[in-house]
């Protein structure tokens, strides 16, 4: 049996550092082997504070949403004006383009091309890579609880995030990475808040449910979600139990990571992200970012909330006590893959 069907795990994901220039637009490239359409580019200003810009090719350059606050989709010809075969283009905007600003964006591909899709009770529009286990969705509400919304993976996603892009209102997050059951988390990217029981169905391989609020289904108001679903070999959803320890927990994900984001399921806490660019070598001196602030990155061993991680050829261990990433809680993780530890061949990679 094949170990993955994802050999090359840049044709899916890929991590990119550049500086600003200030210029009206800069044309970036990716910097990976493999050339991959960025269909959902999420940017980061690591040298100041500024939001978390994320901008997806569903619903078109120029709109943006912020994962650290609650606001309603804006639209910016200044943000992200163009998405490209490999790469994308920024305007001048301070929030992706500030003269000798630094910046991270982290980068998923999706699909060619949307899709209508008719699975659920509300019809969507959809766009889905079903090698990855990524989807993007747009859908609009009806305000009707238990409504199920097709995703198009042809899998059950694990972490599904929705913002209500018509209104002032908080991000969703669902989740069964936790304990199986559809865990919910409110405000989702945009705060600090603990899991709760969503009471919806778990996931199916075609839709997924949602309640009647605001939040998630308002009548005739849109929203968008993004979908992310367990591919061996390159993504890994779940959970792991902290030790309180300097020592922390090795978690196994059979790739290594070039992506890890961890938040403490039971507590409010941040949503840390780490990535095999801005801190590839393991030296503990982990820079911090998070998904709910717009704070710039810190690399001073006090700010940094306790995160030093090791990414290794298998997963990741935890080098550092606190309740960050490393309390007595329990830790919902996302992660992707840099590279397979095995190939769909059964042949180990090198990977570093």
């Amino acid at each position: 049996m094949a170990y993955t069907t994802v050999d090359d795990p840049e044709k899916y994901f890929q991590c990119k550092l550049y500086t600003g220039d200030g210029g009206t637009t800069q044309s970036l490239t990716l910097d990976g082997s493999k050339d991959m359409q960025p269909d959902l580019v999420w940017i980061k200003m690591r040298s100041e504070a500024q939001s978390n810009i994320l901008v997806d090719s569903v619903r078109g350059a120029n709109k943006y949403l912020g994962s650290n606050h609650n606001g309603a989709e804006g639209t910016d010809i200044n943000s992200v004006t163009a998405f490209g075969s490999d790469g994308f283009t920024v305007g001048n905007d301070d929030s992706v383009n500030k003269n000798t600003g630094t910046y991270v964006s982290w980068n998923w591909n999706a699909a060619a091309s949307n899709a209508a899709n008719s699975d659920g009770d509300i019809a969507s529009v959809v766009r889905a890579n079903t090698t990855s286990g990524f989807s993007i969705v747009t859908y609009t509400g009806n305000a009707t609880s238990g409504q199920g919304v097709g995703h198009g993976l042809g899998i059950a996603p694990k972490f599904i995030s929705i913002k209500n892009r018509d209104q002032n209102d908080t991000w969703i997050v669902f989740t069964t990475g936790v304990d199986g059951s559809l865990d919910y988390i409110s405000n989702g990217w945009g705060d600090t808040n603990s899991k709760g029981d969503s009471g919806l169905d778990v996931p199916t391989t075609s839709i997924f449910d949602i309640h009647s609020d605001s939040h998630q289904n308002a009548t005739g108001e849109k929203y968008v979600a993004y979908c992310w679903a367990n591919v061996q070999g390159f993504s890994k959803i779940g959970v792991y139990k902290g030790n309180n320890n300097s020592d922390g927990p090795f978690v196994y994900t059979g790739f290594r990571p070039a992506f890890v984001m961890i938040k403490d399921s039971g507590s409010g806490q941040y949503w840390h992200i780490i990535d095999n660019k801005r801190d590839p070598f393991n030296d503990n001196a982990a820079a911090q970012l998070a998904a709910n602030v717009n704070s710039a990155e810190s690399t001073v061993a006090s700010d940094r909330g306790a995160l030093p991680l090791d990414l290794l050829s298998n997963g990741f261990k935890v080098r550092t006590d606190g309740s960050s990433c490393n309390g007595t809680g329990t830790f919902l993780y996302m992660a992707f893959a840099e590279a397979p530890l095995v190939n769909s061949n059964g042949v180990p990679n090198n990977a570093r």
